[in-house]
């Protein structure tokens, strides 16, 4: 099973990760991170198939895939 770490700190809640995700496993979280987004956060994590079209897309780095 693959693992997504998701730096919700540097997350600006663009979206991206989101779109590209073909598992729609990824949604915005409903709290805020220190700069005031909502960044994104893992649902179903067992469903994660570690493809990365999340990190390969985010343009702030803030997503690493381990599988």
């Amino acid at each position: 099973m693959a693992k997504i770490i998701i730096d919700e700190e540097r997350c600006k809640g663009c979206e991206l990760c989101i779109t590209a995700c073909p598992k729609h496993i990824l949604v915005m979280s409903e709290q805020f991170n220190k700069k005031g987004y909502h960044p994104a956060k893992q649902i179903k994590p067992e469903e994660c198939t570690g493809c990365a079209f999340c990190a390969m897309i985010c343009p702030d780095i803030s997503i690493e895939v381990f599988k």
